[in-house]
């Protein structure tokens, strides 16, 4: 099997926050509230919102569907795909130096 690409059809169809730690990062809490409401799951014919998808100042990402959790670094995004509602983790290099685009 080969390696496949993936990406998104346009650069801005992504809603996304940086994880910045602490309860005075300048992260505001109904940015992050925005991102949890965005978050869905995957199981549920409705795409139910997963609750609990992410953790301000612990820097944690509980995927949805019980899929274990993620610990974000500080300059880490989770962006969440518009369609599915699944959350998208890209690391502060990645972000930085890789083909994303982001305000």
């Amino acid at each position: 099997m080969a390696t496949k690409t993936a990406g998104t059809h346009a650069t801005t169809s992504l809603t996304a926050l940086p994880f910045l730690p602490g309860y005075n990062s300048g992260m505001a809490i109904a940015d992050v509230a925005t991102i949890n409401n965005l978050i869905k799951s995957q199981f549920s014919n409705a795409h139910g919102q997963a609750g609990g998808a992410y953790c301000t100042p612990e820097g944690v990402l509980y995927m949805p569907d019980q899929q274990g959790m993620i610990k974000l670094n500080p300059g880490d995004y989770v962006a969440v795909d518009s369609t599915t509602g699944w959350p998208i983790v890209i690391s502060k290099y990645a972000i930085a130096s890789g083909p994303w685009t982001h305000s």
